[in-house]
């Protein structure tokens, strides 16, 4: 199995190939009688890989983001999906060792066994070349994604939620009042969360009105 080409695109030269090579290999293959040589456990280690290296590059990245902040950024970059983006991005689908099953299923694009790759294939770097060797194919394969997290604007009602679910709490929104005319309306929307004074904000959709009330709460709370 010539993985030559993947290693350059993955910017990291194994020591061991064959690290690399189970991290390719779906439980499938063989008619999955040799299960203990596919990519789970691999997929197990480079989950907490990944979620590592990616706290550490927000922590880096965003010194200003309450954890509130931090959170729904991290579970973006290490969904499936976004996992499954970043095997894409190298081109790992046509070298992952399926069963006959799997093969007939179009197993090489689907979401979830190519994000179940991209984590082992971390994993497996790790165990290569510790935490540096995986961090080199974290930075080429997900810096875009952080890029452009980091351009888009941080969404308030996201940061809230994620900050009362800390303290068991929900926020609960509420339509006070609607203003103005047919073609260009002004909601004020009130913003309610148990043991805490509401918080206001107004906007030109019900959803506006509703970001604006979680900021001028988050503002004035500072959660």
């Amino acid at each position: 199995m010539n993985l030559s080409k993947l290693q350059d695109r993955l910017g990291y030269a194994f020591t061991d190939t064959k690290r690399l090579e189970r991290a390719l290999t779906h439980a499938s293959f063989g008619d999955g009688a040799q299960r203990e040589n596919s990519y789970e456990r691999l997929e197990f280690l480079g989950d907490r890989v990944l979620g590592l290296l990616t706290a550490e590059r927000l922590f880096s990245d965003f010194t200003d983001a309450r954890e509130g902040a931090l959170a729904p950024r991290l579970n973006a970059l290490v969904s499936r999906k976004a996992c499954a983006k970043v095997a894409r991005r190298f081109d790992v689908g046509h070298l992952i060792r399926l069963g006959k099953s799997e093969e007939a299923h179009n197993g090489r694009d689907n979401e979830s066994i190519l994000g179940d790759v991209m984590e082992a294939i971390l994993g497996a770097a790790y165990l290569d070349g510790g935490l540096d060797a995986a961090k080199a194919i974290y930075e080429r394969g997900w810096n875009s994604d952080i890029e452009a997290i980091a351009a888009r604007p941080a969404n308030p009602k996201s940061q809230l939620q994620e900050a009362l679910a800390k303290r068991g709490a929900v926020p609960r929104y509420d339509v006070a009042e609607r203003g103005g005319p047919d073609h260009r309306p002004v909601f004020t929307v009130h913003v309610f969360v148990d043991g805490y004074e509401p918080a206001r904000g107004t906007g030109g959709s019900k959803q506006a009105a509703e970001r604006a009330a979680a900021e001028a709460f988050l503002k004035r709370e500072s959660l």
